[in-house]
């Protein structure tokens, strides 16, 4: 499929880059490194080798939430997010930006955000996780109410905020003690991702903030497959899941909630993804430079869905939802091409599930 549009795809500052070096064996590193720091050069051709259009491009992990002085995360984010717009401004129709933000300080991350949307032209914003404030050993969760003037504020601009994993603190991760390969993206980055979102669900947020759209990298962190269980166990005892949001946290999932297929290149996971959420919430990525696009690419465009469903996750659904301007010549001649109908779509779903 040509065409494509990608939105977990990240690039380092020097500043920045040695932050991504515990995620490879040594003898990758200078790989790994030398992709981080390239935009302009083998990230196009890699781009172009592969059918995708257009990438949105943010911070490396963990970078700017790893930075427990509030004045000094501000600074790098804003060095970092003007350098983005300097890449961006060489070849807007192939790149775009999403900000990196300093959530230590709510309000410093609100400005910084506008800045971003306003006069940067940024497309919205991507965080790594928590974020680390000096003074304190805990980590900072964004559904503490210290935040919600943010959260209300990246309403009010009407962009979507990218919840991107990083791995637990040192303190918090025993149960990774004697198995450090369950680490990163293995398993660490997905439980403490999903249970980040879960917090954000249960806590009133879209409540008050209803028109909130955050995305989940990786399928989801495994969250689709958990949805009904998180609302329906123990059903029969009087006293259920007691939180101060007002309905069932699947609604948020289904209506406050993106997906992306950043790093989870199954198609039978995609399936699942759909079945739970539906093709309108689910985006693709690749996850680069810590995958590859081809392996992202080649999987997807075989990926046995309906052309339709295609479509509109490999570049409809991020069009409207980022509000990319213009449409490739590509686009309407595969929209009226001979596409499976939606009820028969489903069925497409539910055959290939059983099958495997």
């Amino acid at each position: 499929m040509q065409g494509k549009i990608a939105l977990e795809e990240h690039f380092a500052l020097e500043e920045t880059v040695q932050d991504s070096a515990g995620f490879s064996p040594a003898e990758d590193w200078i790989e790994l490194k030398a992709r981080l720091l390239d935009i302009q050069d083998r990230r196009l051709k890699e781009m172009d080798a592969h059918g995708i259009e257009v990438m949105l491009l943010s911070l490396n992990a963990p970078a700017i939430q790893a930075i427990p002085d509030r004045d000094r995360a501000l600074e790098l984010s804003r060095r970092a997010n003007d350098f983005l717009a300097e890449q961006v401004a060489r070849r807007p129709q192939r790149f775009q930006g999403l900000a990196a933000l300093p959530m230590q300080d709510p309000d410093a991350a609100a400005r910084e955000l506008n800045r971003c949307v306003t006069s940067l032209g940024f497309r919205g914003a991507l965080v790594n996780g928590f974020s680390q404030l000096a003074g304190s050993d805990k980590a900072l969760y964004y559904d503490l109410k210290e935040f919600w003037p943010f959260w209300s504020e990246v309403e009010r601009l009407d962009v979507p905020f990218y919840l991107h994993p990083r791995n637990p603190l040192a303190k918090d991760a025993a149960i990774y003690d004697g198995h450090r390969w369950l680490m990163g993206p293995t398993w660490a980055f997905g439980q403490e991702t999903a249970v980040h979102a879960l917090r954000l669900m249960g806590s009133g947020l879209f409540d008050a903030y209803p028109h909130l759209n955050v995305i989940l990298g990786h399928m989801g962190e495994g969250l689709p497959y958990s949805m009904w269980r998180i609302d329906n166990h123990n059903k029969w005892m009087r006293t259920q899941n007691v939180y101060p949001a007002k309905r069932p946290i699947a609604d948020y999932f289904r209506e406050n909630f993106y997906l992306t297929t950043s790093g989870n290149f199954r198609t039978q996971t995609l399936i699942d993804a759909m079945l739970e959420i539906g093709a309108d919430r689910i985006l693709f990525s690749a996850d680069w430079p810590f995958e590859n696009i081809d392996h992202a690419a080649l999987w997807f465009d075989q990926a046995t869905i309906a052309e339709n469903d295609r479509i509109k996750i490999g570049r409809e659904n991020a069009r409207s939802l980022f509000k990319l301007a213009g449409t490739s010549p590509q686009s309407a001649k595969e929209q009226n091409k001979t596409s499976i109908p939606a009820e028969e779509s489903h069925e497409l779903l539910v055959r290939t599930r059983r099958s495997h």
